[in-house]
């Protein structure tokens, strides 16, 4: 499917508002010739032949065409406004769901400006071409066409002169239309560059302010900005170079008019009045004429938006529903790793990765940055596909498993916590917002933030700022476990969730897990020790292999790699029997 026919597409079922649009628009270029040929026929009857009679019903004629004027004029606007806001609101509808299909990848490659972009600018000049282009290049073109005939009516030979001024116009629309195009495209890329610098400074304005750059990115900005004028002006300079060739031959008719017309009229060729009808209708001819470059340009900022938004649309997610899910509302929590490897662009994160989890059990995983602990977590929740072997859950490769039922039965406490600028109970409610304020309250205290939530002014309807601005890191850490917690779900990932908090806090929330792992199967990915010790199993993980497994004491018995972390974290210590550190 091409762009446009993807715009059409949005457009089909307002076919009919569309056409009588148009229609009213037809009506609008007959009736508009009319008062041109009453004007003649009042300078020779009326005036030159002293036919007063006439003049009542010309004026009546000339009060009631351009009243009716109004009215379709009126109509048609409003209905070409409609039409465009319709198809504005389901296009942006549809671009927004298939954005909140679209997998990790591609976020990892689409700046967040750039699809802002898709959802404003593009969309805006789609809903300009359909409200104002269309109808007024087709009102255009019938007002030439009519002009032409009728001024044919009149005289062969003046609407001859008339007529070779066109090939001229066509010429010089054709060479405009070849240039623009690319400077328009041009344009949408430096908006889009612009708009995503913007929005990552301002997200990022904490740290700018922190390192006290802030004319370091006023400069940055400074030539974004630069950058986004050149292409305007490039543009311009388009522009600058073709309306004036519109705005001279359009005044050529004027001209040819005046000079060949008078000379018409002298030698009695054709009337006074037949001068002024013909003169009624050269605005007809000079408006599309003058207009036409103006035109151009925004049929082709049409046509560089759609190209933008549907390319952006276009993009079909790597992570796909299966033809035949198995659906399941509930999972008892097993999950299995079998012989799982992946890679992204070439590079291996994750290599032979394999282990057995039972529902109930807790499962700590440790290891250096980048060894692909995470990404274990991504798997499971199918944000990536293996690229080898399979992950199951009951027994079900998550490739086989209906994407929405397997996300719904997993909570997830990220490492990059995201709050919405929302109260602190619409945030922890996010993932059940149909609970009761008694069910938030319960996994707040859970999460250990019930105490400090209530301190606030508005307690539970403290408006938290986007991502969280407003709060600690251990706070906005409490309120993502909380979200977790709340969805009751068959598996539970916390991804570095406890860092924030201190040793007193960490203890408590171990305290409160231990209360849902009978029915919840919980992983648990850490730096510190003491956050997974207690797991039934513990997986320690190195540039994305499995390199020891086992429970705390089987690791630190082994001397490995766990053995050195756990020195480095406590120094000197004697282990009991129980595993307690003394």
């Amino acid at each position: 499917m091409t762009p446009i026919k993807w715009v059409y597409s949005f457009l089909k079922k307002y076919r009919a508002k569309m056409a009588a649009g148009l229609l009213m628009t037809t009506g609008i270029a007959l009736l508009t010739i009319v008062s041109p040929y009453l004007s003649g026929i009042i300078v020779d009857d009326v005036i030159g032949k002293g036919n007063r009679k006439l003049l009542p019903v010309m004026i009546t004629c000339l009060i009631g065409v351009t009243i009716l004027k109004g009215i379709l004029r009126f109509s048609s606007q409003v209905m070409f406004e409609i039409c465009s806001q319709g198809v504005l609101f389901s296009m942006r509808d549809a671009v927004y769901r298939k954005l909140l299909q679209e997998d990790f990848s591609f976020y990892n490659k689409n700046r967040t400006g750039d699809l802002m972009s898709r959802q404003t600018g593009d969309m805006d000049a789609i809903r300009h071409f359909i409200a104002y282009v269309i109808y007024a290049v087709y009102e255009n073109i019938l007002l030439l066409t009519f002009a032409l005939l009728m001024i044919f009516t009149v005289n062969v030979k003046l609407a001859f002169c008339m007529l070779a001024v066109l090939p001229f116009t066509a010429f010089a629309t054709y060479a405009q239309s070849k240039r623009v195009r690319p400077a328009f495209r041009r344009i949408r890329q430096q908006f889009s560059s612009l708009n995503t610098f913007v929005q990552e400074n301002i997200s990022g304005n904490r740290v700018v302010k922190a390192f006290a750059k802030e004319d370091f990115e006023i400069s940055k900005f400074n030539r974004e900005n630069d950058s986004y004028r050149e292409a305007e002006l490039n543009a311009s300079k388009i522009w600058m170079k073709y309306v004036p060739i519109f705005e001279f031959l359009s005044n050529i008719l004027t001209v040819v008019l005046m000079l060949y017309g008078g000379y018409m009229v002298i030698t009695g060729e054709i009337t006074m009045g037949e001068m002024v009808t013909v003169n009624g209708y050269l605005w007809m001819l000079t408006v599309p004429l003058r207009m036409a470059g103006w035109w151009i340009n925004d049929i082709h900022r049409f046509i560089t938006s759609a190209e933008k938004i549907y390319a952006t649309y276009s993009q079909e997610p790597d992570i796909k529903e299966p033809c035949k899910p198995v659906c399941r509302k509930h999972f008892d929590g097993d999950v299995e790793f079998r012989n799982v490897s992946y890679q992204a662009d070439d590079a291996d994160i994750i290599t032979d990765v394999s282990f057995q989890v039972r529902k109930g059990q807790t499962v700590g995983i440790i290891g250096s940055t980048g060894s692909g602990k995470s990404t274990i977590m991504n798997l499971l929740c199918r944000f990536y596909d293996v690229s080898k072997g399979e992950v199951l859950v009951d027994g079900v490769n998550v490739k086989d498993l209906d994407l929405y039922d397997l996300r719904d039965n997993i909570g997830m406490a990220m490492q990059d916590v995201f709050l919405f600028s929302d109260t602190i109970e619409g945030n922890i409610a996010y993932g059940r917002p149909n609970c009761s304020f008694e069910e938030v309250k319960r996994a707040a205290k859970m999460a250990d933030a019930n105490l400090f939530i209530q301190n606030m002014p508005d307690g539970y309807d403290t408006i938290v700022g986007e991502r969280g601005v407003g709060l600690s890191g251990g706070q906005k850490q409490r309120i993502s476990l909380a979200r977790a917690l709340l969805k009751d779900p068959s598996i539970l990932i916390l991804d570095d969730t406890t860092s924030a908090v201190d040793m007193e806090t960490e203890s408590y929330i171990q305290n409160q897990l231990k209360k849902i792992e009978k029915n919840c199967t919980i992983f648990i990915i850490a730096y510190r020790i003491s956050s997974i010790k207690d797991a039934d199993l513990i997986l320690v993980m190195d540039r994305g292999r499995i390199v020891e497994q086992g429970t705390h004491e089987e690791l630190v018995a082994a001397g490995g790699y766990y053995a050195t972390a756990f020195r480095h974290q406590y120094g000197s210590f004697q282990e009991t029997n129980s595993g307690e550190v003394k």
